[in-house]
């Protein structure tokens, strides 16, 4: 057996010692969940109550609905925008997919504040100053301001998807008298609903943790959960916030075990998959 050097070792320790320190503060949150004292910071005894909270407060159990309700709705817009996007740039090239890319990568690469400011005026024009009623509800906004960005990761898995995959199925489905309808329900789809199905997910995620975007868009009454966290910084950080916390990210780690699944029955590798959940 060969020996492994003094470096490959150091290596080796410091690269546990990162991971230690990035998902320490995530494991605190964890066991802080199970405390039944007031305050997050004051451990009492160990116990389920802070778990309770969720239905027994209607504050935190109506922002939880929202963020969910919210993640949900954004998630069918963006993969119906992207799926719809992603397979026009792959079944139809041109040099307005270069253009589409670029705006998409816009998209993608602002900052959130930065859409979060440009979406506020805006939203606030046609609801108030032209008399649009529809884009003064909470829900709308929120769904509006989470979809931006995953329909730009929508458009990219779908695109890239198809992109690797040749067009003579769908080819020699309009050879067969079959109607483009037809083709798209029954060979286009199916070839792109991996990453239609990924994408609905990740949406669904990137949507739970959007906060910069909600705090601004969002209206009285329907606060979602990253912005009650944050409210809730002003009185201390109580352990109900822990424990719904924790609910949450076992969401988020599900549904990308979902993606993963996914995308492994679809065939992808795993650095494929490593791509796509950091949505590349």
């Amino acid at each position: 057996m060969k020996q492994r050097s003094w470096s490959d070792v150091v290596l080796s320790v410091w690269g546990v010692l990162v991971f230690v320190f990035l998902f320490a503060p995530i494991l605190v949150i964890i066991v802080s969940s199970f405390n039944v004292g007031r305050l997050l910071v004051s451990w009492q005894s160990f116990g389920f109550d802070s778990f309770l909270a969720l239905f027994e407060k209607p504050a935190i159990r109506d922002a939880v609905w929202i963020s969910v309700q919210t993640g949900f709705i954004a998630a069918v817009v963006a993969t119906l925008l992207g799926t719809l996007a992603g397979i026009a740039m792959a079944r139809h090239p041109g040099k307005w997919v270069w253009w589409f890319l670029g705006l998409l990568l816009l998209v993608s690469v602002t900052p959130e504040i930065v859409d979060a400011v440009a979406l506020l005026p805006w939203l606030v024009v046609l609801g108030q100053d032209l008399g649009i009623g529809l884009f003064n509800d909470g829900i709308v906004r929120l769904v509006i301001g989470h979809s931006l960005f995953s329909v730009a990761v929508v458009s990219y898995l779908v695109r890239a998807r198809l992109v690797g995959q040749e067009g003579q199925l769908e080819e020699a489905s309009a050879d067969l008298y079959a109607k483009p309808p037809a083709t798209f329900r029954r060979v286009t789809l199916p070839l792109a609903m991996p990453a239609v199905l990924a994408g609905f997910l990740l949406s669904f995620t990137l949507s739970l943790d959007n906060t910069v975007i909600a705090a601004f868009v969002q209206v009285s009454g329907t606060t979602p959960w990253p912005v009650y966290v944050l409210s809730a910084l002003r009185s201390g950080l109580r352990p109900e916030i822990a424990a719904v916390s924790t609910i949450m990210l076992v969401l988020t780690l599900i549904a990308l075990g979902l993606v993963a699944y996914v995308l492994r029955r679809a065939g992808d590798s795993a650095a494929d998959i490593a791509r796509t959940m950091g949505g590349g």
